[in-house]
């Protein structure tokens, strides 16, 4: 019988875990049972495509859950009784989607009619035990990489099919195929059809009668008859340049020789453009913001992912030694305005932290959290207008 990776996880789910997770939660039965109908192949759909580009990666965190005992304590793990089987949760879904992890949270949340936190609890639960699933069958079944790639790949449209059809995941998995495709459809040339050409026949009538009239009124000298300017029927069309959804990688090189592997606009590429520049003065509204800072969900944890970014800040520091800075946390409207402050100033000072343990904590002078105060996006805005009012950025006050 064929592995069914979506059946498998499904059969731990159930009505004595959903019991559990209502009452740990304290959310309607209701609500939990429908939130793990979405949650469920939402996680798969993000392990599948992580084993598309990352299926090594992915083969180790599998292999780390099935020996972790998830799948003989999930009820353990949903009471809160391990504190490490749910750090490793929050550490996959960092992995499997990155600063949209609390996006895919919401979105469940809104779907299932529970509170976000709820959701995000059930992710950082289930996480562990999809994992130690697909671990367990790799182990079993002796796969590789490679092996688990095609694995998951076959599990794709199963996977796929199997999201609800009132949950919207378009903005979670973006499908840059389909970007082109509708380009090409928007700017696409109509096929020739067999026959005369269209614009033709109203020439041919022009023509003809110009000669009727110059027959008629007998003129001997030539007839010049204007005709407007031919139009060739469209053989090539321009395509407007597409923004690629792939940021342009930069080299950026500090006074000192190091050369640091960033993008093109980002936060070290304005960072060090600044601070090169005799004419750009230093002052507490000269603010940059990480592009590629993230965090565990609901923490002030900074995701091995963004330790690089951190790491970059850090050079470019040690390369600009007089440079003073501070560095600001922001939060969105949703929420507790209490708890968004709390949150903003933890993870500004889990970054200067982070600075100072890479050396450069002189330089890294103050860190405040303003929680919603500068958010520009209402509570009940699109999740992408949000996203913009979460963030951590560096201010320049001496250079």
């Amino acid at each position: 019988m064929s592995f069914n990776l979506l059946d498998a996880v499904k059969g731990y789910v159930t009505p004595e875990l959903v019991s559990s997770a209502s009452a740990m939660l304290g959310e309607n039965p209701a609500g939990i049972s429908k939130a793990l109908e979405a949650a469920v192949p939402s996680l798969l759909q993000g392990v599948v495509s992580k084993g598309g580009s990352d299926s090594s990666g992915l083969l180790d965190l599998a292999k780390q859950a099935a020996g972790s005992g998830v799948m003989d304590n999930l009820g353990g793990l949903l009471g809160g009784n391990n504190s490490n089987l749910l750090n490793m949760g929050t550490g996959i879904l960092s992995s499997l989607f990155g600063s949209k992890t609390s996006m895919l949270s919401n979105l469940i949340a809104s779907f299932a009619g529970i509170k976000p936190s709820s959701t995000s609890s059930l992710l950082s639960s289930l996480a562990p035990l999809a994992l130690g699933v697909i671990g367990k069958q790799a182990l079993s079944s002796g796969l590789d990489a490679k092996g688990l790639s095609s694995l998951l790949s076959s599990q794709k449209d199963s996977v796929a099919k199997s999201i609800p059809a009132g949950l919207n995941l378009s903005s979670i998995f973006d499908e840059p195929k389909r970007v082109h495709a509708t380009v090409k459809e928007a700017y696409s040339v109509p096929e020739k059809k067999a026959g005369l050409p269209a614009w033709l026949l109203p020439l041919l009538l022009v023509v003809l009668g110009g000669l009727l009239l110059w027959y008629l009124l007998g003129r001997k000298d030539e007839v010049k008859v204007e005709t407007p300017a031919l139009v060739q029927p469209d053989t090539a069309v321009t395509v407007p340049a597409v923004v690629s959804a792939v940021r342009e990688s930069l080299k950026v090189e500090l006074p000192n020789g190091t050369t640091l592997d960033a993008y093109k606009g980002g936060i070290e590429d304005q960072l060090v453009s600044f601070l090169k520049d005799p004419n750009a003065a230093a002052g507490k509204d000269v603010w940059f913001d990480f592009d590629n800072l993230n965090f565990n969900v609901g923490t002030a944890e900074i995701t091995s992912e963004s330790q690089k970014q951190v790491d970059n800040i850090a050079a470019i520091l040690k390369a600009f030694p007089k440079a003073k800075i501070k560095i600001g946390g922001y939060t969105d409207k949703t929420g507790d305005d209490a708890s968004n402050m709390k949150l903003s100033a933890d993870r500004a000072n889990a970054v200067k932290n982070a600075l100072n343990k890479a050396g450069v904590g002189a330089q890294a002078t103050e860190a405040e959290g303003y929680g919603s105060t500068l958010a520009k996006a209402a509570a009940d805005a699109p999740e992408s207008e949000k996203l913009k009012d979460r963030r951590v950025s560096v201010s320049v006050r001496a250079k």
